[in-house]
């Protein structure tokens, strides 16, 4: 059948190959293939469980992977421990945080009154440096009225002094003459 160029095999037929089974409502089947009575699918779940017994077994896969399973628990049990002393920290944290607010409250209340405080007493203070102020300006007014009022009058005597100089001086050179001065003069020297 096959030429003797061609490089295919050549193809038998047998009878064992060509066996139909009959399915009973007059059609014919395709017989599977078995081996020692196995189905092949049933033969790949034997190889998969020979594998399997294998690897967990012979390879003891099974500590490796319950090695792998036990060290990610360790450290996921880690990550909840660390998560729960994280938590604590920061609750601690709020917890300080609130009280220093509370506490700059208090202190931002107790300065404001202390500043009320001060503000109070600089006002007082003020009034009573004014007050002191308008006395001192008062007094020195006064002594300024005074001072003006002693230098007038010791003006006005001195022009009162100059004028009745001026007057007796005028009086006496009228009523007097050189020669009463003269016997006004020798007496005053014996008299001395």
């Amino acid at each position: 059948m096959a030429e003797a160029g061609s490089e295919m095999p050549e193809v038998f037929a047998t009878t064992e190959a060509q066996i139909e089974v009959s399915d009973g409502h007059g059609g014919g089947t395709h017989a599977e293939p078995a081996l020692l009575g196995f189905a092949p699918y049933q033969w790949v779940s034997i190889a998969m469980a020979v594998l399997l017994l294998v690897a967990f077994f012979g390879a003891k896969v099974h500590k490796t992977i319950g090695g792998g399973l036990d060290n990610k628990i360790k450290a996921i049990r880690d990550n909840l421990d660390e998560a729960k002393q994280l938590r604590a920290e920061a609750e601690a944290l709020r917890e300080e945080y609130a009280a220093k607010i509370a506490g700059a409250e208090a202190d931002a209340e107790a300065m404001l009154e202390n500043a009320k405080r001060e503000a109070d007493g600089i006002v007082a203070k003020a009034k009573e440096d004014t007050k002191a102020m308008v006395a001192r300006r008062e007094r020195m007014a006064q002594d300024k009225i005074a001072a003006a009022e002693r230098q007038a009058i010791a003006e006005l005597k001195a022009t009162a002094a100059d004028a009745s100089t001026a007057a007796a001086a005028a009086l006496i050179a009228a009523n007097h003459d050189a020669a009463a001065d003269r016997a006004l003069a020798d007496e005053m020297i014996s008299n001395i």
